[in-house]
């Protein structure tokens, strides 16, 4: 199988050149099964699982018995931390947990790859240059991706792939446009892709990409 090839577009918005794709990486095929469930263990890691209740054992009090068991002619009564009494415990309630999944390495690569060929396969795959200087501010970045055609009137969300030793005043920049997310390629991961409507990804963080998902960061 050939690679494929696409446009590489600078901050104006032209293409200045094109890039073959790697063939292993961009190969076309899209596994439903390796997304479900690295999507599924994503937003499962991301439960707290800190909602707590006392049952009738762990709230203070309780423990003289109300009154005595027969002769009263009311139901027989243990303590009144019981869950039928007011300011009495919780039956079944919520505990503390762990909502853990940890899926192998070469499932979430297997998603992650799927999901870069799901973009690529609707049009949503692009690749840009650079971002100009690495003091860039964030009007700039905006119109950067007005030049790409993504505004925030078209309610466009978008993901930004940025190279590992992207500069901190970058980051500072981009965290500024509420329609654009963004994360280092070696970081990515396979729900932020899928979540995103565009994806857009520079050269340089392209390039770590590929060496990641082939096991070679």
């Amino acid at each position: 199988m050939e690679a494929n090839s696409i446009a590489v577009y600078d901050i104006q918005g032209k293409e200045v050149e094109k890039i073959s794709l790697d063939r292993h990486i961009f190969d076309g095929e899209v596994s439903s099964g390796a997304i479900y469930q690295a999507i599924n263990a994503y937003r499962a890691n991301q439960r707290k699982g800190l909602a707590s209740t006392k049952d009738r054992g762990e709230v203070s009090g309780g423990g003289a018995k109300p009154w005595r068991q027969k002769g009263t002619g009311r139901a027989r009564a243990g303590s009144n931390r019981s869950p039928l009494w007011r300011h009495g415990g919780v039956t079944f309630g919520p505990s503390p947990r762990d909502y853990t999944i940890n899926l192998p390495q070469k499932i979430k690569n297997l998603a992650l790859k799927s999901t870069l060929n799901v973009k690529l396969k609707e049009n949503n795959f692009i690749v840009l240059d650079k971002l100009g200087e690495p003091s860039v501010k964030t009007k700039q970045v905006v119109s950067i991706l007005a030049n790409l055609k993504i505004t925030k009137k078209d309610k466009i969300t978008c993901l930004l792939l940025l190279p590992k030793d992207a500069a901190r005043e970058l980051k500072l920049a981009l965290r500024n446009i509420d329609f654009l997310s963004f994360n280092q390629s070696i970081d990515a991961n396979a729900y932020e892709v899928l979540a995103s409507q565009k994806l857009i990804v520079t050269k340089d963080g392209l390039t770590q990409l590929v060496k990641r998902l082939k096991g070679n960061k």
